[in-house]
């Protein structure tokens, strides 16, 4: 039996890490071979999906940050009630799909997925509390953890370089992409670009939106669309901002874009690119991190940190996307939810061969 910890699950908060929580459990539930139980808070008792499903309610989970940090900190310092509800001894493995390990377990072996680096590779968009808070706990949690889980070989090389982890314990198994809800169909593209992505600083709203004023002095007649938290402040001509939506919702921007512009200063994988090719929306994006592992030779690439190059990509893709939809087609074709689930079954049965 294969133990699955989703305690650590807000609803609603986590956005790109609940989607490759939700999507793997899906294809585990379809395409896997092992027997599964998932562990839930109170405050997320759907999220085992159709598996095996038990609810944990030793753990105080809550919606609110200072909620968060007291549940988190009984599950560090007082575990012995969450650890006998987890059945430990009716496992052969236990997978934390969430970057934490929690509460900390030595039996039975573990894996946890690391989600970002961005602590490691870009500390400087970090609060000093948040660089603080993943030393602590990322650090147990890596320590802890038999096999460590990353989306990319970038996340790969960043954890072994700057943590000093033995590169025979981390894993890269690429997320997938879910063509059910992300495909093309035969609407015109609208005249306007997308940016989904929460208002955090390495996500670069501040340069992007320096960018579309330029192209707006001259395009006026084209919009930018952004979703994500944090952003009711954002007040410029010709853009439009909505509250992160549901990936049906979603996908429908991506069917309706001209394009995708994605010009994050940090990405340990980047799914919005993945499913914009999936929909057949052309993608503009920088470089840095996994992006160029993700998106190769399909996405048109500028510099991040200029004004300009934004601002000249978004002009160029909107007028002349060319190869890059077919590209991006092709390419979105090679990351499957099936694939990743069965890559997490090869894990599972090492760790449970260790145990």
């Amino acid at each position: 039996m294969i133990g699955i910890s989703l305690l650590t699950l807000v609803p609603g908060v986590f956005g790109g890490s609940a989607t490759y929580t939700t999507e793997l459990l899906r294809a585990l539930e379809r395409f896997g071979e092992l027997e599964y139980r998932v562990f839930v808070p109170r405050i997320a008792t759907p999220a085992g999906q159709t598996l095996p499903t038990k609810v944990v309610s030793a753990y105080p989970a809550a919606h609110s940050m200072p909620g968060r940090l007291a549940a988190m900190m009984i599950g560090a310092l007082a575990p012995r009630r969450i650890r006998r509800e987890l059945d430990l001894e009716t496992l052969s493995a236990m997978h934390f799909p969430l970057s934490v390990m929690l509460p900390r377990i030595e039996r039975p072996p573990a894996a946890t997925t690391l989600h970002d680096v961005l602590h490691l590779a870009a500390p400087q968009f970090l609060s000093r509390s948040e660089r603080a808070y993943r030393r602590v706990v990322y650090g147990w949690t890596l320590s802890a953890s038999r096999i460590v889980i990353v989306a990319s070989e970038f996340a790969r090389q960043m954890l072994v370089e700057r943590t000093g982890a033995d590169d025979a314990r981390v894993r890269t198994i690429p997320l997938g992409v879910d063509t059910e809800t992300f495909h093309p169909d035969d609407r015109a593209r609208q005249s306007f670009v997308f940016y989904p992505a929460d208002f955090y600083p390495h996500k670069n709203h501040k340069r992007l939106l320096q960018a579309f004023a330029l192209v707006h002095r001259k395009r006026p007649e084209l919009g930018l669309v952004l979703t994500g938290r944090g952003l009711s402040e954002v007040n410029a001509l010709g853009v439009t901002v909505r509250e992160r939506m549901p990936a049906p919702e979603l996908a429908e921007l991506y069917r309706s874009a001209s394009a995708l512009i994605f010009p994050s200063l940090h990405e340990s994988f980047g799914l919005p690119p993945l499913e914009a090719m999936a929909s057949g929306c052309p993608v503009a994006t920088s470089g840095v991190g996994a992006l160029g592992e993700v998106c190769g030779d399909a996405a048109r690439y500028f510099d991040p940190e200029s004004v300009e190059e934004i601002a000249d990509a978004i002009v160029e893709i909107v007028d002349s996307p060319g190869r890059l939809v077919d590209a991006g087609l092709q390419r979105s074709r090679h990351f499957t939810w099936e694939r990743s689930a069965r890559l997490h079954e090869e894990v599972y049965r090492e760790l449970a061969t260790a145990s």
